[in-house]
């Protein structure tokens, strides 16, 4: 009997003092980050069968086991790596917002600065500092774009250095997932199977510290081992064995890096889109999504800014007399090979109507029948059957490709608008180049007697006709009978006996003008050059009109409420972002919150736990006490 007694005190003495060590162990890592509590699991011994029935044998520790919620854990996970997303993309987008809708270091001042200067030119035509303050109103407003535009770049840039540094992160705690399942199975087979509670700890948090990086999801294998995968399904972790990420230039855009994932001798570029989750996810959606839309955008207001500009700029007439030039310098188009094609493969492409172009990147390929150019924003395309002739130009949304020397299979990236805030600049230093005028001046003779009255005219939209500033006369019949004859050089000219309608236009040469009013016999009405109109501002005020005149978007935009639109854009996505984000962070404090409930160590429960385990500890000694006291008591009776 007396060893029985000791034997079962025994047992109770070691499982108490197991539970005094786990309870211990729990105090001791309670702020440890990914430590989940854990307890000693009792079973009892086998009973011994006598004939008064079976009398127990005291109890023994099973295993140490976390108190662990996988359901919770795997909820957690999926709401971080989505919270981690939104942040990111929310970090980035702020940078956008601040700069476009500063009040000042926005492109709108400049926009006015330079607007106000060319009334100031049509206020005062023939006032040299009125022309300096136009130009270098002008290269403020190009400083404007450029300077925006270099911050866009240098977030690129930024984005760039990110993806180098979280591929780097990523890749180091693979390896680190790796080589732990492979302690874990070690240190499992030495112990016959019972669970590495601390190792599997540390490997959860490894895999939260990459899924704030990057979706990962796992598979628990028979022996113990996790199996992580990354976006949509990559195997990342493979028992011991790792894959590597790899930051690379992107084949469509040099500009940027991408991801690209490593298996043996190969390098295998993995689409963005199959990138989920973590903050490599939010700068991927962010640079996709808005970055280079916004760039777009600022370019495309600054082309078309360009375009409509110096196309009115050259139907004025300069200080010197001549037509006007380019204000501005245009920037191409940007075309880009992509890595896999022939070096000696190259198109051609323009830009065919300015005011319909979008803020998106378009690309053309071929593949052996047919040239496609398709938009990227969302895959609309047109094609055309290569033919000895007229397959080319193919054209959408303004761009056009006019020729391509290409294989099959090659393709080309075409970014009608991303340099186009980089590249413009004004092309005009001297102020007497700036066209104010109107190239032709219309007259009445003073002999005149009927009321007829001619009107200034305008100039017909480019291409210039090459007689536009040949000398006209219109005289009307005498005796009057509401006809007259135009006399003079040109093109086109209409036949004599021309009906009179008053007040409807009357085009010859590129040159449009209004005859009003009732003219007499003999009345004469001339158009001729301009000469000596250095008091003129009719071209400039066309120029001002530019200012709110929508240009953009098929005609449904002025340069300004285009940017207003980007501001708005970017505006309403940033407070969208910084909305979701909160939301997504006060549910993930919320599931933290469920998990540390069930595995976080609560102090005041294991201070109780000690004292219950040590009261177990003492009354196991005490059972052993009893049981030397029997077995002395038997010794003496002998």
């Amino acid at each position: 009997m007396g060893n029985g007694i000791l034997d079962i005190g025994i047992t109770g003495l070691l499982t108490a003092q197991n539970q005094l060590l786990t309870t211990s162990h729990n105090i001791s890592n309670a702020d440890t980050p990914g430590y989940k509590r854990q307890q000693v699991v009792l079973s009892t011994n086998i009973p011994q069968s006598s004939g008064a029935g079976f009398v127990g044998r005291g109890v023994h520790s099973t295993t140490v086991q976390r108190i662990y919620n996988q359901f919770v854990v795997s909820q957690s996970l999926q709401i971080q790596t989505q919270s981690q997303a939104l942040d990111s993309y929310f970090g980035q987008i702020k940078q956008l917002d601040n700069m476009l809708g500063d009040s000042t270091s926005g492109l709108s001042p400049a926009l006015q600065n330079f607007f106000s200067a060319i009334q100031d030119v049509a206020t005062n035509p023939s006032v040299i500092p009125s022309r300096q303050a136009m130009i270098s109103n002008g290269e403020a407003l190009v400083a404007r774009f450029q300077s925006m535009d270099q911050r866009m770049s240098q977030i690129r840039e930024d984005i760039n250095t990110q993806i180098t540094s979280t591929v780097d992160d990523v890749n180091s705690l693979a390896k680190q997932i790796a080589d732990i399942n492979h302690q874990i199975l070690l240190a499992e087979g030495a112990a016959g199977g019972q669970p590495a509670n601390d190792m599997q700890d540390q490997r959860d948090e490894l895999i939260s510290q990459l899924n704030k990086i990057v979706n990962a999801d796992t598979v628990r294998q028979s022996d113990g081992s996790v199996n992580v995968y990354v976006g949509n399904g990559q195997a990342l972790v493979v028992g011991a064995q790792t894959l590597s990420f790899k930051a690379i230039v992107s084949p469509d855009n040099p500009d940027n890096l991408t991801i690209a994932l490593i298996t043996g001798n190969n390098t295998v570029q993995l689409p963005e889109d199959q990138i989920t989750g973590g903050t490599l996810n939010g700068i991927l959606s962010f640079r996709s999504v808005t970055l280079d839309s916004a760039q777009n955008a600022l370019g495309r207001i600054a082309i078309t800014l360009a375009q409509t500009f110096n196309a009115q700029h050259q139907l004025g007439m300069d200080l010197n007399g001549d037509m006007g030039g380019d204000f501005f310098n245009l920037p191409p188009p940007k075309v880009i090979s992509a890595l896999n094609n022939n070096p000696a493969s190259n198109i051609t492409a323009g830009i065919s109507d300015y005011s319909v172009l979008t803020t998106s990147d378009y690309q053309f390929s071929y593949d052996g029948t047919n040239y496609t150019l398709t938009r990227s924003s969302d895959n609309t395309s047109v094609s055309t059957t290569v033919a000895p002739s007229g397959a080319l130009p193919l054209t959408l949304d303004g761009v056009s490709v006019t020729a391509a020397t290409i294989l099959a299979n090659e393709r080309f990236r075409i970014q009608p608008t991303i340099n186009g805030a980089k590249d413009i600049a004004v092309n005009i230093s001297d102020t007497t180049k700036i066209a104010a005028a109107g190239p032709n001046r219309t007259n009445a003779a003073i002999t005149n007697t009927g009321t007829g009255k001619i009107s200034a005219g305008t100039v017909n939209p480019l291409p210039l006709d090459s007689n536009l500033q040949q000398p006209l006369t219109i005289t009307f019949h005498t005796p009057y009978d509401g006809q007259y004859d135009v006399v003079g050089i040109g093109t086109g000219l209409p036949a004599a006996n021309q009906a009179y309608i008053a007040g409807t236009d009357i085009s010859f040469n590129g040159y449009t003008f209004q005859i009003s009013g009732s003219p007499a016999a003999g009345d004469i009405f001339t158009i001729a050059p301009n000469l000596n109109g250095s008091a003129d501002n009719r071209n400039a005020l066309l120029l001002g009109v530019l200012q709110t005149k929508n240009t953009i978007e098929n005609g449904t935009a002025s340069y300004q409420s285009a940017y207003g639109q980007l501001v708005s854009q970017i505006g309403n996505k940033t407070r969208e972002l910084e909305v979701t984000s909160k939301a997504q962070a006060t549910l993930l404090k919320q599931t933290e919150n469920t998990m540390q409930s069930v595995s976080g160590v609560n102090l005041d429960e294991e201070a109780a736990n000690l004292m219950r385990f040590q009261q177990a500890y003492q009354a196991s000694s005490k059972v052993i006490e009893i049981s030397n006291t029997l077995f002395d008591s038997i010794l003496r009776i002998g």
